[in-house]
């Protein structure tokens, strides 16, 4: 009977210190865990920054592509004043046979600035598809973004 129940303590002993052991081994895991949960968080909280910072780029570069449409219908107008303002020097040349030599300096300076004007559209118009460009770029950086964000917000399953 003693030798019964020294075996019975003795089994009692072993499952206890087993407990302890899978207790343990429970909270190494647990920590491992929140270690990762902390993780995550960092990850999904630098994510989200980033994403916010894309859309306020985003949004940004389709302000001042508004602008960069203004500063070509603008441009466009000048250039079309300009245009017109070369035609009507002609028509003064030719009508205003003494003020010959001041149209011509005239239509010189207005061809010029017609030139100018041309260029100033052609470099307007490349800066209106270059922020078309980074527009889609960036906007297609926060599409991926959010997709990233969804993805970490997901659960993570139990392993």
């Amino acid at each position: 009977m003693v030798s019964a129940r020294n075996h019975t303590i003795v089994q009692n002993k072993n499952r206890s210190d087993q407990n302890a052991t899978d207790k343990i081994l429970l909270q190494a895991q647990l920590e491992a865990l929140k270690v990762d949960a902390i993780k995550l968080q960092a990850e999904f909280d630098k994510a989200k920054a980033v994403s916010a910072q894309i859309k306020m780029v985003a949004d940004e570069t389709k302000a001042s592509e508004g602008e960069i449409q203004i500063q070509l219908d603008k441009t466009r107008v000048l250039s079309t004043g300009f245009q017109s303002q070369m035609e009507e020097a002609k028509v003064a040349s030719i009508r205003h046979q003494g003020e010959v030599e001041l149209a011509k300096a005239e239509t010189a300076v207005m061809l010029a600035q017609l030139n100018q004007a041309k260029a100033d559209t052609a470099r307007v118009q490349m800066q209106l598809e270059k922020a078309r460009s980074n527009s889609t770029a960036l906007e297609e950086k926060l599409a991926k973004a959010e997709k990233d964000i969804t993805q970490l917000q997901k659960p993570r399953p139990k392993g």
